[in-house]
């Protein structure tokens, strides 16, 4: 088989590392890939949102599978595009990636389909949602309703942030026009985890636990990221908590998609809040979420590729993924600024004395090559991952890797997976 994996970041890194190892493989292309998939994969050059260019590549080289990564293609229309073509391809239709093009639609559907989430309201209008905020009062959600790369969310401590942020949004200073409607929504408190299944619209495979720290400053502390780390499995996610997971949150999302006419066929991230043994919906995600699909990948025992085909095809009856029991645990090394404005083209290194720490592979995400130097070209630069028997393990064999690996600014947080240990 020739695969596609559309994408240039950690997620995507990851995809081609656990792809690549499949028997049935016989070529792997990465677009526009990174330095970290070049060893694997050959690197097309053509971006992401270039859906023409993309279908004439697949076509004209025979690709037998194409695999979506990121968001924005998705909800460009990438799938039906190419499956109107007649290659199969693993993601959501463009109406079915939706739920997480729209924060709006997507809290809708859960109320709608009773899918246990924090009380809401819709604004497209500035003296609407002040009136809003000041009833509710704080602390309080805002969110941009479009795609913002996992930044459009802001948790105001105080009326004022939360009134800052919505005129911030609403005129259109923050995130564009992903930000001319915003959802503002009570503030849940709890244990965040993340909830992923593979599902062909009927049948639902899950994955493993896994939970993601998006703050930039260790304590959960600072700005929203897109990811500064992530561990699986997550203690958090109990047998009991996954039940209602499933039971209460993907089963009947997955079933309201299709009733609304938009069958979901991909992976499906459900990021919950757990609290007192109940969970609440923070959001959907059409894809895999990154860092989590670095620790997830790694865990995964079971030949990857029948699971991606089976979705594309449609049916995914009678198979089931194997997990190794180990745990893993991905830190993520950014560049000086991020999320703000960031720095690039800093020379990383380390890369091969991280290398040489077993039971651990570096997956690139923010990086290009320059003079025969691996250099930052992102916010999120490495995403550092390591196996380990316990999860105290896997920390230390991270850690180990991220310490040997330096460049001008680097930052990443000190305390991933702690919620881990703190639990035992």
């Amino acid at each position: 088989m020739k695969i596609l994996v559309i994408g240039g970041g950690g997620r995507e890194h990851a995809l081609v590392w656990k792809i690549a190892q499949s028997p049935l493989v016989e070529k792997v292309y990465c677009a526009p890939g990174n330095p970290g998939t070049a060893d694997l994969a050959e690197n097309v050059s053509i971006r992401v949102d270039d859906l023409d260019k993309l279908l004439e590549f697949a076509k004209t080289n025979s690709i037998d599978l194409t695999v979506v990564g990121p968001e924005q293609p998705l909800s460009l229309g990438i799938v039906d595009l190419f499956e109107a073509n007649g290659l199969k391809t693993f993601g959501p239709s463009k109406d079915a990636a939706y739920i997480e093009g729209s924060k709006a639609f997507s809290k809708d559907l859960m109320q709608k389909y009773n899918v246990p989430t924090a009380a809401y309201g819709v604004f497209t209008e500035l003296d609407e949602a002040e009136a809003f905020i000041e009833k509710t009062g704080a602390p309080i959600v805002v969110k941009a309703d479009g795609l913002a790369a996992g930044k459009g969310v802001i948790i105001a401590h105080t009326k004022d942030e939360a009134l800052d942020a919505v005129r911030d949004m609403l005129n259109g200073n923050a995130f564009g026009t992903a930000g001319s409607r915003v959802v503002i929504e009570e503030f849940l408190t709890g244990e965040e985890a993340s909830f992923l299944v593979i599902t062909d619209g009927k049948h639902i495979i899950p994955l493993a636990s896994a939970q993601d720290h998006k703050a930039i400053f260790d304590g959960d502390l600072g700005p929203n990221t897109g990811g500064m780390g992530a561990y699986s499995p997550a203690p958090v996610v109990t047998a009991d908590i996954h039940e209602k997971a499933m039971r209460q949150v993907l089963r009947p999302a997955i079933d309201g998609m299709a009733a609304e006419g938009c069958t979901y066929r991909g992976v499906l991230y459900a990021g919950l809040m757990v609290k007192d043994g109940e969970v609440k919906t923070l959001e959907f995600n059409a894809r895999f979420g990154d860092p989590e699909c670095q620790p997830l990948l790694m865990r995964m025992k079971s030949d990857i590729v029948p699971i991606l085909m089976a979705v594309a095809n449609g049916d995914l009856s009678g198979l089931d993924i194997e997990w190794h029991d180990k745990a893993a645990v991905c830190v993520v090394m950014a560049s000086e600024g991020y999320p703000g404005d960031y720095r690039k083209g800093d020379v990383i290194h380390g890369l091969d004395q991280a290398a040489k720490v077993e039971d651990l592979y570096v997956f690139h995400a923010g990086t290009a090559t320059v003079a025969n130097n691996c250099v930052t070209n992102g916010g999120r630069v490495l995403g550092v991952t390591a196996l380990g028997n316990t999860v105290k393990e896997a920390i230390e064999a991270a850690y180990q890797g991220a310490a040997c690996i330096n460049w001008a600014g680097v930052q990443y947080r000190s305390d991933i997976g702690r919620k881990a240990l703190n639990r035992n």
